[in-house]
């Protein structure tokens, strides 16, 4: 990428930079594809003067990098990571998460990467939806939001009947959903039950992790669960539920093998390959 001297920089009108402050300062030059990627990888080393100054930026840079023919892909994601991290320095209460035995409910987009280049910037009104149906389903159901990052969800239940409905709910609303321009989107969704540790606003632990491979697992559309919540579950859930049996798997990290079970119930797909090995 050729630098931009004094010269040059100052014969480029205003438009050709992402970002003027109030004083004119100049930032973020897009005049071509080279500095629109370097805009691009250097934007949260910017300080904006408030967050309105800030969106602006970056939708003006969005638009550089769809008239370049870039997809910003690095740049999406890192967005969603730097409002949870903005999010959490805002909060002034913070969650009081429960400890002891709980069930750990966690999601993941499939083919999340694939809508971001489909998508853009677009993929953002599409996660704030997606978003929305998780949240409210989960606390809706009594369970508390974890955390929320790029396109992943982590909710805890101290009822795991509770996280069953609330995953059931879930698939439900997404498969009534009508999708602009023809999109299918689907959450793999998975279940565990234990007893991990509690941090400041977070769990840690191997149970914590079993939940997260468990997800991994899954396919798009399908809710997967361990023995122990489906143990833990027995009679307890609103909806009528079948467990189908899918065997016993080596999960990566988790030292023994865990038998899964997929959840069937009203409403949800039941014909799915076998679980995905990560």
């Amino acid at each position: 990428m050729a630098k931009l001297d004094s010269t040059r920089r100052a014969d480029l009108p205003d438009s050709a930079f992402a970002y003027v402050d109030s004083k004119g300062k100049r930032r973020l030059p897009i005049n071509d594809a080279a500095h629109v990627r370097n805009a691009l990888a250097r934007f949260e080393q910017v300080s904006f003067e408030d967050e309105a100054a800030r969106e602006r930026a970056r939708k003006k840079l969005l638009t550089a990098a769809k008239k370049y023919g870039i997809v910003p892909v690095g740049f999406i994601t890192g967005q969603f990571q730097s409002e949870r991290e903005r999010g959490v320095k805002q909060a002034k209460t913070p969650v009081a998460l429960p400890s002891g035995f709980v069930t750990m409910m966690m999601t993941d987009i499939e083919g999340s990467t694939a809508l971001v280049h489909r998508l853009g910037d677009g993929y953002g009104e599409l996660i704030d939806s997606i978003r929305s149906i998780l949240r409210e389903s989960a606390v809706r159901g009594g369970g508390i939001v974890v955390e929320t990052r790029a396109d992943e969800f982590f909710a805890v239940f101290t009822e795991p009947g509770a996280a069953l409905d609330a995953a059931i709910a879930i698939q439900r609303d997404l498969r009534a959903r009508s999708w602009d321009g023809g999109l299918t989107v689907r959450v793999r969704i998975g279940i565990h039950s234990g007893e991990p540790t509690v941090t400041d606003a977070n769990y840690i632990g191997m149970d914590v992790h079993a939940a997260a491979r468990i997800c991994a697992a899954a396919h798009g559309g399908q809710i997967v669960v361990s023995s122990a919540t489906r143990q833990a579950a027995m009679r307890t859930t609103q909806t009528v539920i079948r467990y189908r049996s899918l065997g016993a798997h080596r999960l990566r990290g988790i030292p023994d093998p865990m038998t899964l079970f997929q959840v069937g119930a009203k409403g949800l797909a039941a014909k799915f390959p076998p679980p995905r090995k990560s």
